[in-house]
């Protein structure tokens, strides 16, 4: 059988070069594997300029211009989460090089690099697909991407008080929160901004979104997770009359006669991953389930 010819976009994390490390592992085997490297060019000159590396490449983009077979994201999920954004519909795999610490999505660690691209070539990994989320802003302009892979969240500025967010599910009056904010997450978000503030974790590909309120003002409230076919409508009233939605941790400030729509996106993301993979055991380990703390 001839060798596959594969074509890698690189996405990496420029500002921290203990992050790095391991790139030169990637280049020397994509090298050796004769594929075409292409890598985003802020992390190339970070690369070239910071590191002093010499990185061979078939080329460098910039935002969305790039046309390959993969994605790779070197540092942790916050990288995963830039990549996933630039590859939006395009529907190109991506590889997570775990360079942080607790890493969900970015779940392949420094050690496991070559034996992960071999699987890879072998093929011999499996590809899942995760839901994405988009929002609407009407009567307002949203400047940004309005697609998050783990969660779209209406927050509080500042020192400001808390915000009233009303808020509907299919035309449905739902409840009006007073709250530091509210967290509109996917299963793949479950376990980032929505677990820390007491949501529920959520089995990827269940169909499911969950909204998560922040800080709520009566101890009633509590996160409900509804169908992902469903549409949500946020009408949000401050003091100071504007509030921001963060998309994925992209935050762009917004005023308060503007109502938000958030509903699936017509497209998914695509992760890699290898056969051994266990959600439930990626759990167990990541967040230290049945660890015993009196045995340190």
């Amino acid at each position: 059988m001839a060798e596959q010819h594969l074509k890698f976009a690189i996405f990496g994390n420029e500002y921290q070069a203990k992050k790095s490390v391991s790139i030169e592992t990637i280049l020397a085997f994509l090298e050796k594997k004769k594929a075409e490297i292409y890598v985003e060019n802020a992390y190339y000159d970070f690369l070239v300029r910071d590191l002093q590396l010499d990185v061979k490449v078939a080329g460098v983009f910039e935002d969305y211009n790039f046309d390959v077979d993969y994605v790779i994201s070197m540092g942790g999920d916050g990288t995963f989460l830039k990549a996933a954004s630039k590859v939006g519909a395009k529907g190109t795999p991506i590889i997570g090089i775990n360079m942080g610490r607790l890493g969900f999505l970015a779940d392949v660690l420094p050690s496991e690099i070559e034996t992960a691209l071999d699987s890879l070539y072998a093929g011999e990994c499996q590809i899942e697909e995760h839901a994405v989320i988009q929002v609407e802003a009407r009567g307002g302009v949203l400047a940004g991407n309005p697609f998050a892979l783990n969660d779209i969240a209406v927050l509080k500025r500042d020192d400001a008080s808390m915000i009233s967010i009303r808020t509907h599910v299919d035309g449905e009056f739902l409840v009006t929160y007073q709250a530091d904010g509210l967290i509109v997450t996917t299963p793949t978000g479950s376990t980032a901004y929505n677990l820390s503030n007491g949501g529920p974790i959520i089995i990827p590909q269940s169909g499911s979104l969950c909204l998560t309120p922040v800080a709520p003002h009566s101890l009633n409230i509590r996160p409900i997770v509804i169908n992902d076919t469903a549409e949500i409508q946020l009408d949000i009233e401050s003091r100071s009359h504007n509030y921001l939605v963060a998309i994925d941790g992209r935050s762009e400030r917004m005023t308060e006669e503007t109502s938000l729509v958030i509903r699936k996106a017509a497209h998914s993301i695509k992760i890699v991953k290898q056969r051994n993979q266990r959600y439930f055991s990626t759990l167990r380990e990541k967040l230290m389930w049945g660890a015993d703390q009196r045995e340190r």
